[in-house]
């Protein structure tokens, strides 16, 4: 199937948010099984909530997700939309999965493990790409508004915070919930859809 006959699915991440990544995860089990091509790109929960009133112990974390973002838009400058999808698998195995924190040493490996440039880890540091991270954050929540998180998916121009699930959806049931999600997206009015969290994000 060319890619002309593939329907583009916007996917805007940020690698610090441990529900995003099953988001991420769900949506390429989806890819295998339906006629789309998820097109990646970076948000950040650090600017979403800079001026919010957000707890202490949360902010202080939000410090520590310049980094990855930083370096995610680095890589995409450097060499295209195109490597976002394989640097945000490496670095989300590595921080969800084997628990490593944000520091020089993540960045590089995760650069390396995805043929990239480990010296872009310098970004982590740097205000440098601050306006292009914020223009591409703005990009996404421009479609969705203030009062959401990551992941915000766009498809065929109805955009949505969200799926919040757990675990990874896989196999029919994860076709099951993005024809759902789609269906409910795209019908006029809608705006909400939601429940308490009852569990921890789990990876498997």
């Amino acid at each position: 199937m060319s890619k002309d006959a593939l329907t583009p699915v916007d996917f805007w991440f940020d690698p610090l948010c441990p529900w995003a990544w099953i988001t991420s995860r769900w949506i390429l089990e989806v890819e295998r099984q339906r006629p789309i091509q998820v097109r990646w790109h970076v948000m950040s929960l650090s600017v979403l909530n800079e001026d919010k009133d957000v707890p202490e112990d949360y902010r202080r974390g939000l410090k520590h997700a310049w980094g990855p973002v930083r370096v995610c838009i680095a890589a995409e400058q450097k060499y295209g939309n195109e490597v976002l999808g394989r640097l945000y698998t490496e670095m989300g195995t590595r921080r969800h999965h084997e628990r490593q924190k944000f520091d020089r040493a993540f960045f590089e490996a995760s650069l390396s493990a995805a043929g990239l440039d480990p010296a872009l880890a310098d970004a982590a540091e740097s205000t440098d790409f601050d306006e292009a991270l914020r223009a591409s954050h703005q990009d996404g929540i421009d479609r969705v508004g203030q009062e959401v998180g990551t992941p915000v998916i766009e498809v065929e121009g109805n955009a949505f915070f969200g799926p919040v699930v757990t675990p990874i959806p896989r196999g029919e049931a994860a076709v099951k919930l993005w024809d759902g999600v789609v269906a409910v997206a795209s019908t006029d009015g809608f705006f909400e859809l939601k429940r308490t969290r009852t569990r921890e994000p789990g990876f498997g």
